[in-house]
């Protein structure tokens, strides 16, 4: 591993453990003002699938694109904390058997599998509520229109028009609702895996009250990566091992799915990678040495294994 690489696992890392700190202190048994209890079995479910694993790469990308603009850490780790929660609860319902119907998830039994179906289905549902209690929150940045716009990016990401709506498309290319649709599988993922993945990016912009070209910039670099991220997990579905992945390979095609490989092949796949890291590193040239970190997160995303 070179010097630059150690150097980026290492922010990766700290990013991670200072992430996982935080959801354990959000996710504890102490009770907020207004809230009568917080069940137990709930707040087990809500911590078994949102503690002890993952890159937290989207928190990671919050914290990196904040530090552009010198947003305090503490900050950047509170939104960061609110966008795992809504992928955290995300996984939870994909992983359901009305959806993607999966046993493992980071090599532990998915949590419908550990508790049941309405436990997971109530803790992706707080999951969900939590995050926008954290990104509204005060200590995040002192000016509320901040928190709105905050607020209002990270509904968008999540919902309709972004990861819910992009779930619906993804069951739709399986013929869930009858015939089996056509898939644009750029606009798909864009929605259900970009979504979340670019709001991490946009974040720092609108934390560090950016310029609208900075802000372009930020969101340009967030879609190139998210569309990578997409691919080279469709390449590891095909390439990966299912011990470092901590799930099945081959899940796509046993479920049949319309991906970025079935639609370029390997070698096209491989190239559309190249050509988006080349994309993310032209739109942070704005940034100058400051978008560095935020260039080795690109790569790290087209060449990781899990």
């Amino acid at each position: 591993m070179t010097t630059a690489a150690a150097d980026f696992a290492k922010r990766l890392d700290q990013t991670a453990d200072d992430t996982e700190a935080l959801l354990a202190k959000l996710l504890s048994d102490e009770l907020l003002p207004d809230e009568i209890t917080r069940p137990k079995r709930l707040m087990e479910a809500m911590r078994y699938s949102s503690l002890n694993g993952g890159k937290r790469l989207r928190p990671f990308l919050v914290v990196e694109s904040s530090a552009v603009f010198g947003v305090p850490r503490q900050a950047a780790l509170l939104v960061g904390a609110a966008l795992e929660c809504i992928h955290c609860y995300s996984l939870i319902h994909d992983d359901l058997p009305a959806m993607d119907n999966s046993d493992l998830r980071r090599s532990r039994p998915t949590l419908h599998k550990k508790t049941d179906d309405a436990t997971a289905i109530l803790a992706g549902d707080g999951l969900l509520t939590l995050a926008f209690d954290i990104v509204t929150r005060d200590e995040i940045h002192k000016d509320a229109t901040v928190r709105l716009l905050l607020t209002r990016a990270l509904a968008r990401a999540s919902g309709i028009g972004g990861m819910v709506g992009g779930q619906i498309l993804d069951l739709a290319g399986e013929g869930r609702f009858g015939d089996r649709e056509p898939v644009d599988v750029a606009r798909l993922q864009q929605m259900k895996t970009g979504a979340l993945l670019r709001y991490g990016c946009i974040a720092g912009a609108i934390l560090g009250q950016s310029t609208q070209k900075e802000y372009q910039a930020l969101d340009d670099y967030g879609r190139a990566l998210g569309e990578a991220f997409q691919i080279a997990d469709d390449l590891l579905d095909v390439e990966g091992d299912a011990a470092a992945l901590g799930k099945p390979a081959g899940a796509d095609a046993a479920l049949g799915k319309t991906t970025f490989v079935t639609q370029l092949g390997i070698d096209g796949a491989k190239q559309r990678v190249r050509d988006l890291l080349a994309r993310a590193d032209s739109a942070l040239s704005i940034f100058g040495e400051k978008g560095d970190v935020l260039r080795d997160a690109a790569r790290f995303v087209a060449e990781r294994k899990n």
